[in-house]
């Protein structure tokens, strides 16, 4: 190898490890930003551990990190519908239980379908009526709240076994959970 490409193969290897380190120190800031801010969550190790992996998408960016918040918990959302409704179909359910299930289906699409407002109002987040906005997202995050709360609404009602019950509960827990996360961080925003 002649001196020239020596030098050349040097200059490379430093350009490399001077971008990774760039790189890895910039990860090390942005995830730094998403642990203080879901810090001033009600659930912050659940807020870190949903946003952690999108921290080099979400920069420092309060807007960028509401809108992930918001997508995480439409994600958990769909997932707890899909897990109700295969509970619905479910062998062995009593009457009384499909009912409770129905219902809760229900609710849990209304709070898709609020979830859903509110991951595309973030996104155009913007203008003169931003404070505006901002109300309608809020309110679209508690309303979707509320539907969780009122999917087991019908455990104290009707008899309800007791595997069905934790199946529906731990599925909107996680929900409940993370949207109140995504409501104490859209709280933050300012503007």
């Amino acid at each position: 190898m002649g001196a020239p490409t020596f030098l050349f193969a040097l200059l490379l290897f430093i350009l490399f490890i001077n971008t990774t380190t760039a790189t890895s120190s910039s990860s090390r800031t942005y995830k730094t930003y998403v642990k203080t801010a879901c810090n001033s969550t009600t659930y912050p190790q659940i807020c870190y551990k949903s946003l952690s992996s999108y921290a080099t998408s979400i920069k420092s960016n309060p807007q960028k990190l509401c809108s992930y918040a918001l997508s995480v918990t439409l994600k958990a959302a769909k997932t707890s519908a899909s897990t109700v409704s295969k509970l619905a179909k479910k062998k062995g359910i009593t009457k009384a239980e499909a009912g409770v299930v129905g219902a809760c289906i229900e609710t849990i699409k209304d709070s898709v379908d609020e979830l859903k407002q509110s991951v595309t109002a973030m996104k155009n987040l913007g203008g003169a009526d931003m404070q505006y906005q901002l109300d309608n997202i809020k309110t679209w995050v508690s309303a979707s709240l509320t539907d969780e709360d009122t999917c087991t609404d019908g455990f104290d009602e009707q008899k309800v076994s007791t595997a069905v019950k934790n199946t529906i509960r731990k599925s909107i827990l996680t929900v409940a959970r993370l949207a109140s996360n995504a409501l104490s961080l859209i709280d933050n925003l300012n503007y």
